[in-house]
């Protein structure tokens, strides 16, 4: 007996389609798969009814997939993520794994997921089946998304930069402000100790001419010692000879 058809509509259909690329800031990397890449399955329910679903692949080490199962309610639908995990990508061997979507029509008492499709018979299980495919972009667009994260990253630096030089010249307009200050501060500090300098200066002329004047009494009492010393002797040398000139008068005589 032929199963029946999937009632569940996939988008994409028939491929799940994982890119090599890296993102890095505002620079692109392509392949190899050195990363996590992940992609995206939608799942439609257009019934009625609820629909339990389970995802499965060949290569289930090589991917992550949330949620891998559930249900879904009449006239809604599920985003189920893929992720591709790191790996050494070879260019030149072409993808084998696949994934398939099963689906089967919920009963309307249905308490235990997992007892349903234990008991679920093959007749009443559908599923589809989609390839993957690793994508590597072409070579001309990879020179236009380099070549625009280039111009996005120039300009970028040239709007900082404008930016840091704007708040660069606010900055050096207060810092020329603060310096003529500073210089007006300095010549006003040079001034004053100029002043104070002569000051000082005047200061000890001062005091030098009023110790030369304070030790001129002190020497004159000698000078004038010396002085009267000298009068003396004068006048008793003339004395001595006036009387030995009167004496040498008497003797003529």
């Amino acid at each position: 007996m032929a199963r029946p058809e999937q009632v569940l509509l996939l988008e994409p259909q028939h491929e799940l389609r994982f890119r090599g690329e890296v993102i890095l800031g505002l620079q692109i990397f392509y392949g190899p798969f050195t990363d996590v890449v992940a992609t995206t399955l939608k799942l439609a329910n257009p019934t009625d009814r609820n629909v339990c679903f389970k995802v499965k692949t060949t290569a289930p080490r090589r991917y992550c997939v949330r949620p891998n199962s559930g249900v879904i309610d009449a006239g809604t639908s599920i985003n189920v993520s893929v992720m591709l995990q790191p790996f050494d990508y070879d260019p030149n061997e072409k993808s084998k794994h696949k994934f398939m979507v099963q689906s089967l029509l919920a009963p309307p008492d249905m308490t235990d997921t997992e007892g349903v499709w234990k008991d679920a018979k093959p007749e009443d299980l559908m599923d589809s089946k989609l390839r993957c495919v690793f994508e590597m972009p072409a070579e001309n667009e990879k020179t236009h998304e380099m070549e625009s994260n280039k111009i996005a990253s120039s300009l970028s630096k040239s709007e900082s930069s404008t930016l840091s030089m704007k708040s660069m010249v606010s900055l050096d307009d207060g810092e020329v402000k603060k310096i003529m200050e500073e210089c007006k501060r300095l010549q006003t500090e040079v001034q004053r100790l100029r002043e104070e300098n002569k000051q000082i200066r005047e200061d000890d002329g001062l005091r030098m001419r009023k110790s030369t004047v304070m030790s001129a009494p002190h020497s004159s009492p000698a000078l004038r010692v010396k002085e009267e010393g000298l009068s003396t002797r004068v006048i008793a040398l003339i004395v001595l000879f006036f009387v030995v000139g009167v004496i040498v008068g008497k003797l003529a005589l």
